[in-house]
């Protein structure tokens, strides 16, 4: 007999988003397994939807064979994608994109501290001190987006109306949005560097991403760049960002994310000048489980009546392909 299809949860789940998983499939056995009993729960899991932040038995889950599919609750993947399942016939897709405006939003508030100086004016706001500063201008700025994918879009959209010029590179150059100018491979980033006044990063974490921002590509960015991070920490390699923001370099940074979640009490990133640091938090919505349980119940729809997959991802490259290779 066939045992019954068990969906392990590891994401902050209420009653009523298990009632509505349930009622996409009615047959299954919904296990709430939280981050304590995901690793426990896992093994015996047919489906897996969640971010685990503990440690997991990877390797022995693929060997046991009866994991089919993990739905991630994040747009990242570094948490699931080990060796042994990259080389295993496991299903993975993502949530890139359920939190997209989210994001957009929390890029803005980074972008926007920096060229309106809101840190040097809280300071002073500290001090009783009703001083000018010079300011800058997100208006008619050069912005250099790395990763177009469902975060990456959203972005082009929120920065449009500044009449920005949008230049940005993702794996799979495709489908440039009209208010995009130029968009290109990753090997193009080198000659769009030197061309921004921001460069924001909305790219996964990959073996090929991971320490892409060095002394090297900071070297090339122009004197006065500002850098914003809202993608993975280890994009960026943290003692190149500091040398640049101590040396000026960089005018000044912004990051969601951290190489090390949170830095270490002896980390540079928590004296570099000029930086704003936020922990982890362009994700967070009011509704963020809602739009991560009704993102899984579709798919799970389609994974129950054999349909297509959202966000299907390619496990050789670490994320999802996009749906069509075609221009606008």
């Amino acid at each position: 007999m066939k045992p019954r299809l068990r969906i392990v949860l590891c994401y902050p789940v209420e009653a009523r988003h298990i009632a509505r998983i349930q009622a996409a499939a009615p047959a299954a056995t919904i296990v709430d397994a939280g981050q304590e009993r995901v690793a426990a729960e896992l093994p015996s899991a047919d489906i897996f939807c969640g971010h685990p932040k503990v440690p997991v038995p990877w390797d022995a889950i693929v060997a046991g064979g009866r994991l089919q599919w993990i739905q991630s609750s994040a747009a990242g993947l570094d948490h699931c994608l080990v060796p042994s399942v990259v080389a295993s016939p496991i299903t993975v897709t993502s949530a890139s994109g359920v939190l997209a405006d989210q994001v957009a939003e929390h890029t803005l508030a980074l972008v926007t501290a920096c060229t309106r100086r809101i840190p040097l004016f809280l300071a002073q706001q500290a001090r009783r001190e009703f001083v000018r500063r010079p300011t800058r201008d997100l208006t008619g700025a050069t912005v250099v987006i790395v990763g177009l994918g469902g975060n990456g879009r959203r972005l082009v959209e929120v920065l449009a109306p500044f009449r920005v010029r949008i230049l940005a590179t993702d794996w799979f150059p495709v489908r440039r949005p009209a208010a995009v100018e130029f968009l290109g491979g990753p090997e193009t980033l080198p000659d769009l560097l030197p061309q921004a006044d921001i460069v924001i990063l909305a790219a996964p974490l990959t073996e090929r991403t991971r320490g892409m921002i060095d002394a090297a590509a900071i070297a090339r960015m122009k004197p006065g760049a500002i850098l914003v991070n809202v993608a993975r920490g280890p994009l960026i390699v943290e003692d190149a960002l500091v040398d640049a923001l101590e040396s000026g370099h960089l005018d000044s940074a912004g990051v969601d994310v951290t190489p090390e979640e949170p830095p270490a009490p002896t980390s540079r990133l928590w004296t570099a000048p000029r930086l704003v640091i936020t922990p982890h938090v362009g994700g967070q919505a009011a509704n963020r489980i809602d739009a991560m349980t009704e993102f899984f119940c579709d798919n799970l729809t389609r994974y129950l009546s054999g349909r297509p997959l959202e966000n299907l991802v390619d496990k050789r490259l670490g994320f999802p392909e996009p749906p069509a290779h075609t221009t606008d």
